[in-house]
């Protein structure tokens, strides 16, 4: 019995029979527009005028809802009064190219309106009258009686203890029809305010190019701030240890410390910038060009390094020669990081189809001592990042053993498909 009369508790049936009623209210100013509808059958029956005044009411009703700030204020009114989730109606301008206009929103906009107008009178007359009797039958208020007759078989209501119990049943009927009503209301919202197909379509599109940019500021970040982080904390502990024997090349890791922090910063503001939509950042371009400098910062930190640079890297440009960059600073930082010392083979190869890179670094215990501080952490999204920025550029990835005491990452980009 309780879950029967649970929904006659919440503060959301009455909130949504207050959205009805709105609804009902809201239609009567178009009520003397419908009058003039009794002047094109004046000696038709009063009921024939009534309908044909409902006809029209019901039509002027109707073209409110083509009007497209209705669809967004109904949307606003049914999210607050009727706590249904609808999400904002989307711009025709990004649903035009998915096969659906707006008509069709507009016209379930009407629907709806149609709808909910009819349930908020009908709702409201209803309760209202059941309130009434609730309210006077007791105790034969205000000279209050009731009849029922049944199969020839009348009783009446003139007080007393049936009466009472006659405007017990009114009042709960009463809350009842409010339930029923804002129930409705709530099972229509979502199918005719909720999002149609193309809508749909151009929310999952935007959601999809929002978790690309978020993706892709992401692997911005690991590839740049990591790099940064595991170059700076090696040369700091080369600038440590050399301070007092060689203070040039202490003051060398010190600039190269610099230097890297001042890049990532440059990244960090970007990717705020744009995590906070505001579109002025511009994005710092790095590309192969810059890749000499990398190296020379690499080398402050007492990595060996073996580069192998052939072909024309300048005809390499734009979203692949900035890729490229990526990758080797990714891979390079693998091998700071979980490299065992000895040299670091870097290699580039761009031919006029294909551009080649690998980075080669020892793995097994090194037979000197290195420079460091300890084992670095993994987060375990680098090769998961570099095989994502790979496949968009429609290259193969390879990464392994290459031997017992080496490790390879191996990428081949092809230039014509990416340029």
């Amino acid at each position: 019995m309780l879950k029967g009369i649970r929904p006659l508790l919440r503060g959301s049936t009455w909130s949504g029979m207050l959205f009805a009623c709105c609804g009902a209210l809201a239609s009567l100013p178009l009520l003397p527009f419908a009058l003039p509808a009794t002047t094109v059958r004046p000696s038709a029956p009063y009921g024939v005028q009534a309908v044909l005044v409902l006809l029209v009411w019901a039509a002027l009703t109707g073209a409110v809802g083509l009007i497209p700030v209705t669809r967004r204020a109904l949307i606003a009114s049914a999210r607050h009064l009727l706590r249904v989730p609808l999400p904002d109606p989307v711009p025709a301008r990004r649903t035009a190219g998915t096969g659906s206009g707006s008509g069709t929103d507009r016209w379930r906009t009407s629907l709806w309106l149609l709808l909910h107008v009819a349930l908020g009178w009908a709702g409201s007359l209803v309760s209202g009258v059941l309130v009434l009797l609730g309210l006077v039958l007791p105790g034969n208020w205000l000279g209050a009686e009731a009849g029922l007759s049944l199969s020839g078989r009348s009783v009446r209501l003139d007080g007393g203890r049936l009466s009472w119990v006659v405007a017990l049943g009114c009042l709960l009927l009463a809350a009842t029809v409010c339930a029923a009503v804002s129930g409705a209301l709530r099972w229509l919202a979502p199918r005719l305010l909720g999002p149609s197909p193309a809508e749909q379509l151009a929310l999952a599109a935007e959601r999809e190019q929002s978790l690309a940019e978020r993706n892709r500021l992401a692997r911005e970040l690991h590839d740049s701030i990591g790099h940064t982080l595991t170059a700076t904390t090696i040369q700091a502990a080369v600038a440590g240890e050399v301070f007092g024997a060689d203070p040039v090349a202490a003051r060398a890791a010190l600039r190269s410390i610099e230097e890297s922090s001042r890049a990532a910063l440059e990244d960090l503001d970007y990717v705020l910038g744009v995590l906070r939509d505001q579109g002025a950042e511009t994005a710092p371009t790095r590309t192969l060009a810059d890749l000499p400098e990398l190296l020379d910062r690499l080398r402050h930190t007492g990595a060996v390094l073996e580069p192998e640079l052939s072909g024309d890297l300048a005809q390499v440009r734009g979203a692949l020669s900035r890729a490229a960059y990526r990758i080797l600073q990714e891979g390079l930082t693998n091998a700071l990081r979980h490299g065992a010392g000895g040299p670091i083979e870097v290699r580039v190869a761009a031919t006029p189809d294909r551009l080649e890179l690998s980075v080669v670094n020892r793995t097994a215990a090194a037979t000197g001592p290195r420079t460091g501080t300890g084992t670095f952490p993994t987060s375990g999204h680098g090769l998961p990042g570099l095989a994502e920025r790979v496949r968009l550029l429609h290259g193969e990835i390879e990464t392994g053993p290459r031997g017992p005491q080496h490790w390879r990452l191996a990428v081949r980009l092809p230039v014509r498909v990416s340029a």
